[in-house]
């Protein structure tokens, strides 16, 4: 029988979808004066120097051997591709349009925590993901405009997806070896150093953008990223993979409100109630036990 999900957990997994929804209208912006590989490394970067700096503040040390293999396909997937593909996609298609796409990672995640992590799906989790996927998918189709949609921004924000699935169920087994932060930090300088041949183009954009578009940049960095990717991890050690990511279909309702506070954007009312069935969802999936190992070889803390 599993523990308890912890109070902490809940809210680190609140801050997370808050700080990502807002990633979407941050990439919107950014990408104005940013190319997709220049705004990732830039992001990277300032997240990295972040964690680095908070993982020798807190003594953290060096992550044992085990849970390299994680946190390099992590880094690798989720904090490079991932974000490579995202902010390209986000030159194609709507802030709504992106989050509904990216949204069915939950579900890859879900069939590769069967397949890899020993998790089994409940009643309630397959309800709660499909109320939840018709949410976003009210979100998304509200919300897309006419002529801001194209293929190639549909196969890219589809790659981010599987990426960022992919990347959620490499880093499980790591975080039952090393601390959210290791975890965290680590995979963003590998992410960082992925990127690394984006630099030139970086310094050459950094020159010509306006201020408030590399102050969009560092926000991504910091917060959606160093903040919000740690507050994901320690969540994870917690819940399993299928349930937490089932959390992330409330990013498209978010994505609506902050883009409508930031942007001007005001939703459509059927983007209102697609929201309000993320919300459904998300309550549906979080009902009952999930079975599997949802902290396998991770401590309890008080």
């Amino acid at each position: 029988m599993t523990s308890p999900t912890p109070p902490g957990a809940v809210v680190a997994a609140g801050v997370t979808v808050v700080l990502w929804a807002s990633a979407f209208v941050s990439i919107r912006v950014a990408g104005e004066f940013y190319s997709p590989g220049a705004l990732a490394l830039g992001r990277l970067v300032s997240g990295a120097v972040v964690l680095v700096a908070l993982l020798a503040v807190t003594r953290s040390g060096w992550p044992p051997r085990a849970a390299w293999p994680g946190i390099a396909g992590a880094g690798l997937l989720w904090f490079g591709v991932y974000m490579v593909a995202l902010n390209w996609g986000e030159r194609e298609v709507d802030a709504g349009t992106a989050a509904l796409l990216v949204n069915i990672g939950p579900v890859v995640i879900a069939l590769l925590g069967v397949a890899w992590l020993g998790e089994r799906l409940t009643g309630w989790l397959v309800a709660g993901g499909l109320v939840a996927f018709a949410g976003a998918v009210v979100v998304g189709v509200t919300t897309a405009g006419p002529g801001h949609v194209t293929w190639t921004g549909v196969m890219l924000c589809l790659v981010a997806a599987v990426s960022y699935a992919v990347g959620v169920v490499a880093q499980k087994p790591a975080l039952a070896h090393a601390s959210p932060l290791q975890v965290s930090g680590w995979g963003c300088v590998v992410g960082a150093l992925a990127c690394l041949p984006f630099a030139p183009t970086l310094v050459a954009e950094v020159a010509a953008a306006p201020w408030w578009a590399s102050a969009n940049v560092l926000y991504l960095g910091v917060f959606p990223t160093a903040v919000a990717f740690t507050t994901w991890g320690y969540a994870l050690s917690y819940m399993s993979a299928s349930r937490l990511g089932a959390v992330t279909y409330l990013v498209p309702a978010l994505v609506v409100v902050v883009s409508w506070a930031v942007l001007g954007e005001v939703p459509a009312v059927g983007a209102l109630a697609g929201g309000v069935l993320c919300l459904v969802g998300v309550a549906l999936s979080r009902r009952g036990p999930v079975g599997g190992p949802s902290r396998p070889g991770v401590a309890v803390r008080g």
